[in-house]
């Protein structure tokens, strides 16, 4: 699969944060035993990777703007495009030795998601999109399933964690959807929960409680493979309020419809 300028940029900043994300995986694993545990050298990859990823991109296409997760809003001169930066989605099960965790970066031009890019340096799956140019797992095209009904599909779900979300209103969503889905799956990266909508592996995802860098990349992947990715009200506003929701048109829609249903019925 022939890649443009921009997107080799791109796979050249991903991979090499990776190598170094593979390289401490291995350490965390080890570091299990301890009685410390991995927490901070965790942290340390995280700013490692993002380090990396910013020094590439920057090297490659100075005065494009940055937004990161751990380094936050870095003005650019250009003033039209900002990359959108997440160097390690999936953290927790990094954290607890989990190989299912991914550096994810996305751009955007004049507020315009362009291109997105996944890469699971655990898996060696690199997930890429431009607008326009369709989606591919390393060089395999890839399509969103095309399962018409509920009853057929598989779907992810973000759980929020200790301290953050509204657990109760997660119950009650739950609730509906597994009432209509062959199964729930709740994997620890809203990245590749995107990913695995684009690839076919799952038919839909929703999550409440995110930010940007989660799920910019993800977006574009979706949608370059024939998917629909919208927030919770069927709008665009994904970033301004913090959730996602994907799929085929059919299955997006109608995962949508019961995700709210118990919020409808409890203003009756």
């Amino acid at each position: 699969m022939p890649r443009s300028a921009l997107m080799n940029v791109m796979v050249q900043a991903a991979m090499k944060a990776g190598r170094g994300l593979a390289r401490d995986f291995g350490e965390v694993q080890n570091l299990q035993v301890s009685v410390k545990g991995p927490g901070d050298f965790v942290s340390q990859a995280d700013r490692r990777a993002e380090k990396t990823i910013f020094d590439e991109l920057s090297r490659a296409r100075p005065g494009y703007g940055f937004l990161m997760e751990e380094g936050g809003t870095v003005e650019g001169t250009d003033g039209q495009h900002r990359w959108i930066v997440d160097p390690l989605d999936g953290t927790t099960n990094f954290l607890h030795g989990i190989p299912h965790f991914a550096v994810s970066i996305a751009l955007e031009r004049q507020g315009q998601l362009v291109a997105g890019l996944i890469f699971n340096p655990a898996t060696d799956e690199l997930y890429t999109a431009e607008r326009g140019g369709g989606a591919y797992l390393n060089d395999r095209r890839l399509r969103v399933a095309n399962r018409g009904r509920l009853s057929d599909c598989v779907v992810a779900c973000g759980v929020p964690h200790l301290g953050r979300g509204n657990h109760g209103q997660f119950l009650v969503e739950l609730r509906h959807v597994m009432g209509e889905v062959v199964g729930v799956r709740r994997e620890g990266s809203a990245a590749l929960d995107l990913a695995y909508v684009a690839a076919g592996r799952l038919d839909g995802y929703w999550e409440r409680y995110l930010s940007p860098w989660d799920m910019a990349a993800g977006i574009v992947l979706v949608r370059e493979a024939g998917g629909f990715v919208t927030d919770l009200n069927d709008g665009d506003d994904m970033f301004g309020r913090g959730e996602v929701i994907a799929g085929n048109e059919r299955m997006r829609q109608a995962l949508a419809e019961a995700v709210r249903r118990p919020l409808k019925t409890a203003t009756h």
